[in-house]
């Protein structure tokens, strides 16, 4: 018998999240999941302009930016596998995977989608519109358009 293709859940420990992975185990009893949180390095690189004239900003310090990466994908492991353990707890066979963002979180979704030959993807949706929603864009709507295999939006 063949194996089953797992759901990838992207999974950021938010409720919103928390309610996709609820979701995919309600739909998908059973089945393998990859619970997958994306995050961003070098997010201690990026310095505000001092004195916001578009002066030179202070130089950046490496190994603090080596640090918060580091702390950065800890925590991400971390939330990985919190959301792992919701997972096994809902009946799911569930593996915690985390990722740095290597371009945008929904390219990065997509592509882990593609890795672990996922069956589908499933996002919460935090549910903005309007002109929140083209400020900030949405991240579920960007996975969609992204990935090759069926996402499945969840709104809580």
């Amino acid at each position: 018998m063949a194996a089953v293709a797992p759901i990838l859940v992207a999974y950021d420990g938010s409720p919103e999240a928390k309610a996709a992975l609820a979701r995919a185990a309600a739909l998908f009893p059973g089945r393998p999941v990859v619970v997958a949180t994306v995050w961003e390095p070098g997010l201690a690189s990026v310095l505000p302009d001092p004195g916001g004239i578009g002066g030179p900003a202070a130089p950046v310090d490496l190994g603090a930016v080596a640090e918060v990466d580091d702390l950065m994908a800890r925590r991400a492991a971390g939330v990985a596998a919190e959301g792992a353990e919701r997972a096994r707890r809902v009946g799911l066979q569930a593996e915690p995977v985390s990722t740095e963002d290597e371009s945008n979180v929904a390219e990065t979704v997509a592509r882990m989608a593609e890795e672990h030959e996922a069956a589908v993807v499933v996002v919460g949706s935090r549910g903005l519109s309007g002109l929140k929603a083209r400020l900030l864009g949405s991240t579920s709507e960007s996975i969609l358009q992204h990935c090759r295999c069926p996402v499945l939006i969840v709104r809580d």
